[in-house]
This record gives structure tokens, C-alpha cells and sequence, in this order.
């Protein structure tokens, strides 16, 4: 009877996993048609990586890469809950906590509704086409029957364990600044991937994996395909010791994940309780310091442009892409030894950019900014404010990145060119961003994780950067032209000196003649501009 119960409590798991994903598809023609385009996509990659595992059969590394690749896959599997939470409905159990059913057939009726989906089908081509990469010989087959599923079913035990542990984060707002910030997670882990690439190929190939690998032969579920490998070589004791971790592992994520759905589905949320038994925050000493000094406009414009960057998930999530891209291209380039200190302008440009489109982060709120806005004079003043906030934290950090660079490159001469021409392009952007701010604002959307754009408004996000970077490395020409006859030349420190005084007052001057044209602009449309960015 309860064997039957848990296969009846199964099917309608699935059945209610495939109608979710249904009436998610109906929502709108965009979402569907960026369902299908994902999904043959990732199809189309998961066929290509089946093919390259088939011909990679018979390799002397095949069975490095087949490991570590089983290593990755499992790592994405493990953090794929935290980043994307609004992937799948069925990853938050307290959704069934009013409903009378048992943790062991709960546990089961999930494990099988988890292998609905694209993901699974991903992993389970991998997972083939690593079998038939390293099966030789009768046994081998017989251990990649058994180690395919096996790895599956881990990976997608994994996800769910992790799911369940972390699902009081997952569903808070810092589970939603998780959810923005993927974009990052994938931007910084693409470019490890590229530095690790090229060290590879310096270092003599494959072989210098050869280590790692062994590692993590014994780590499952990639210990299951190293079973399949080392069954082949006639290695039957590995063989065997390889499924049974991976199958011991399999059945600790089950039990870790059945004792969290009993907590979770049994416990009371006391997240309440710990916020209301904390200390209240003491406004007077977040609003204390520097800009207390500062009279006026300035102060206040100030500080709330800076608490946008630590409590808005958007805000939050457009700076640290900044700051971390703006590091990253520059001082990996400058490891691989193909990188200059000029690279370090990179960062100027990432920062400034968000300079662009400062009216679309207050959203709908911005009617509170246009009611203090009556006059050029106000317009200037809330622009500067929101511009001096920028450079508060830019100014420092290009300064950073530009002598880290340098350092990495031994290349110290060059500092305060590159120093000169980052503080230029920085200040261009600036005073270019104010006037595209005034000219073409649009709304960011607020409950949507991925989307930066308020549909309609695309154009309009794409003529404020793309031209306003186009002007900026028009108005940096001279500077340019000034550094490239320096290098010429051969002028020596005193002319790198020379034209960091020079980017510096150049920098100062293109961010106020951008503040002044952009105020009397701002102060004409502020109607057009609310329209703007309220329709997020």
C-alpha cells in the first residue's frame, strides 16, 4: 500500500512539475521564446559535448578530462540552487508544509520530478558520452550501466540538498541578490576559464591536469566514471570502490536531504523573531561623517546614492560587475604577459558607465527627486551630488587597478600615463552619462532578476551607452593623441607627469561641461523622465 502511495504521490509530482513548466510558457511570447532558444541551445552544446567525449575515445587523457569535467559538472549542480531560485518552483518544499505527506515518499516523488528539465537532460548526455569515452571491455559496460544513472542521480541529489538546506535564503531578499549577481559568477568564472586555458597551453597540455585529476577520481560522482575508467585498465577493486563512493554519497545527500525537509516542514520561521531581537540601526551614525559637512543638496544626494549601491539588489549588482570586470580584464591580462598598463583604462570605463541612466535606479520614487528639482541651479546640484558619489569610490579603485597593473607588469614608467589617461576617460564618461541620464532615461525593472531594461525601452539603453561611449572616446582623442606622441617621443617620467596633470584637469573639465548641459535639460523634462523610468 505504500509502495503504492509513494509511486501515485510520484506521478503527480511529475505531472504537476510539467504543468508548472506549461503555464510558465503561456505567460508571455517572450518568455517562451527564450525558453525554446535556451533549450536548443543548451541541447545543441550538451550534442557537441557528447560528440568531442566519443571522439575522445582511446586519448591517453580521456580519462583526465572525463573527471574533472564530472568534478565541474557537479560544482554547477551544487550552486546552481543559490544563483538561480526562481529556475524551478518545485525547489521550495514549504510550499507542500500544510500537506499531509510522509518525508520518505516526498523525498522520492522530488528526486524523480527533479529529472523533468533541461538540466538533467544536459547531465545525462555528459554523463553517456564520458562512459563511452572511457568503457573498454565487457566489465567496463557493465560499470557505465551502473555509474551513468548514478551520476545523475547525485548531481541532481546534490541540488536538492543544497536547495533545502538554504531555502530561508533563497527566499529572502538576499537570495534574491544571489539571483542578480549571477551574471557576474558566470562573467568571472569565463574569464578563469580563459586564463586557465592559456596556461595549459603553456605548460604542455593536458598532462599538467594529470594531478588534479587524481584528486578528484576518488570525489564523487566523478568517482563513478573513474570506475568506468579504471574497470577498462582491469583495475577491478578500484572499479568497484569507485561506484560504492559515489553510491554512499548519493545515499548521505538523500538522508541530509530528507532530515532538511523534516526541519524545514516541521520547525517554525524564526527569522522574524531574530530580525525584531536585533538592535535597530542608529540612523544618526550611518548619516554622521563627511557628508553631515556638506550643506545642502549635496550631502543628502550623496549619501542616498551610496546607500542605493548597499541595499539595492540592482545598484548592488551593476558595481560589483563593475569592479570586478574592471579588475579582472586588466590584471589577468597582465599575468599572462599579453597585457599593458593602458588595460587599466578598462576599469575607468566599467565605472563610469554606471554614471549612465542615474534617474532609472530611483524608479518610480523619482517623483520625491522632482519635487526639489525647480531650476537649472537644482538640476546641476542633484547631478553633481549623484557624480561626486561615483568618484568617492571610482577614483581611488581606477587608481588601484592602474598600479596593480603596472606592478604586475614591472612596468612602473608607464604608471602615470596610464594614470593620466584613466582619470580622462573617467571623467568623460561622467559628464557624458549626466547628459544621456537627462536625454534617455528608462526604467529598470525591479522584480525581474535578469532583465536591466523595462521592455520597449531597449533602444533607448542601447543609444544611452553605445553613444555615450562613442562621444566619450571621441572627447578622450586628444589625450590619446597626446600619450601616443609621448611614447614616441621618449620624453621620459616627466612627460608621463605631464599628462596625468593633463587627464586629471581634462577629466574635471568634460565632467562639468556635462553636469552644466545636462541641468537645464533635466530641469525641462522632468514629467518625461518620471514617464521614463516609472514603467518598470
Amino acid at each position: 500500500m505504500a509502495g503504492r502511495c509513494a509511486v501515485t504521490l510520484t506521478g503527480v509530482f511529475v505531472r504537476l512539475k510539467l504543468s508548472l513548466l506549461r503555464n510558465g510558457l503561456r505567460q508571455s511570447a517572450g518568455r517562451t521564446a527564450a525558453y525554446v532558444t535556451s533549450a536548443v541551445l543548451a541541447l545543441l552544446f550538451a550534442a557537441g559535448q557528447l560528440l568531442g567525449l566519443v571522439l575522445l575515445r582511446g586519448s591517453e587523457h580521456a580519462g583526465t578530462v572525463v573527471v574533472l569535467l564530472a568534478g565541474l559538472l557537479a560544482l554547477g549542480w551544487a550552486v546552481m540552487p543559490l544563483f538561480f531560485p526562481s529556475g524551478d518552483e518545485t525547489l521550495d518544499p514549504t510550499r507542500l508544509v500544510m500537506l499531509p505527506l510522509s518525508p520518505g515518499p516526498l523525498v522520492r516523488a522530488l528526486l524523480v520530478s527533479s529529472l523533468v528539465g533541461i538540466g538533467p537532460l544536459f547531465t545525462l548526455c555528459l554523463a553517456v558520452g564520458s562512459a563511452v569515452a572511457l568503457a573498454r571491455g565487457a566489465f567496463a559496460v557493465a560499470v557505465a550501466v551502473v555509474a551513468v544513472p548514478l551520476v545523475l542521480l547525485v548531481c541532481v541529489a546534490l541540488a536538492r540538498a543544497v536547495a533545502a538546506g538554504n531555502v530561508r535564503l533563497l527566499t529572502s531578499r538576499k537570495g534574491r541578490d544571489l539571483a542578480v549577481l549571477s551574471g557576474l559568477v558566470i562573467a568571472v568564472g569565463i574569464q578563469f576559464v580563459n586564463f586557465g586555458a592559456q596556461r595549459l597551453s603553456r605548460a604542455g597540455g593536458l598532462s599538467a591536469l594529470d594531478p588534479a585529476a587524481e584528486v578528484v577520481r576518488w570525489i564523487p560522482p566523478a568517482s563513478a566514471l573513474a570506475a568506468v575508467d579504471s574497470a577498462g585498465e582491469g583495475a577491478y577493486g578500484e572499479a568497484v570502490a569507485g561506484l560504492v563512493l559515489s553510491a554512499a554519497a548519493l545515499g548521505a545527500l538523500l538522508y541530509v536531504w530528507r532530515r532538511g525537509l523534516v526541519k524545514l516542514m516541521t520547525a517554525p520561521d524564526g527569522s522574524t523573531l531574530a530580525a525584531a531581537s536585533r538592535p535597530s540601526r542608529r540612523e544618526s551614525a550611518a548619516s554622521s561623517g563627511l557628508f553631515d559637512r556638506l550643506e545642502g543638496r549635496a550631502g543628502t544626494v550623496m549619501l542616498r546614492s551610496l546607500r542605493y549601491v548597499a541595499r539595492d539588489p540592482k545598484t548592488k549588482a551593476a558595481w560589483v560587475t563593475s569592479l570586478a570586470i574592471g579588475l579582472i580584464v586588466p590584471l589577468f591580462n597582465a599575468l599572462q604577459g599579453t597585457g599593458s598598463v593602458y588595460f587599466a583604462c578598462f576599469a575607468a570605463g566599467m565605472l563610469g558607465i554606471l554614471m549612465y541612466n542615474q534617474f532609472g535606479q530611483d524608479t518610480s520614487a523619482f517623483w520625491m527627486v522632482a519635487m526639489t528639482i525647480s531650476s537649472a541651479r537644482d538640476a546641476y546640484e542633484e547631478l553633481r551630488a549623484r557624480a561626486l558619489a561615483l568618484a568617492l569610490i571610482t577614483l581611488p579603485y581606477v587608481a588601484l587597478v592602474t598600479a596593480l597593473t603596472a606592478a604586475v607588469l614591472g612596468d612602473w614608467r608607464t604608471l602615470p600615463e596610464a594614470m593620466g589617461l584613466s582619470f580622462g576617460v573617467l571623467g568623460a564618461m561622467l559628464g557624458t552619462g549626466a547628459v544621456a541620464s537627462a536625454r534617455f532615461p528608462y526604467s529598470i525593472p525591479q522584480d525581474s532578476g535578469f532583465k536591466n531594461v523595462a521592455p520597449g525601452q531597449a533602444g533607448l539603453a542601447w543609444i544611452s551607452i553605445l553613444g555615450g561611449m562613442v562621444t566619450a572616446a571621441l572627447l578622450c582623442a586628444p589625450l590619446i593623441a597626446l600619450t601616443v606622441w609621448l611614447n614616441v617621443t621618449g620624453t621620459g617620467m616627466s612627460g608621463g607627469l605631464l599628462l596625468l596633470a593633463l587627464g586629471a584637469g581634462w577629466g574635471t573639465l568634460l565632467t562639468w561641461t556635462g553636469l552644466r548641459l545636462a541641468a537645464p535639460r533635466t530641469a525641462a523634462r522632468l514629467p518625461e523622465i518620471l514617464a521614463a523610468v516609472s514603467k518598470g
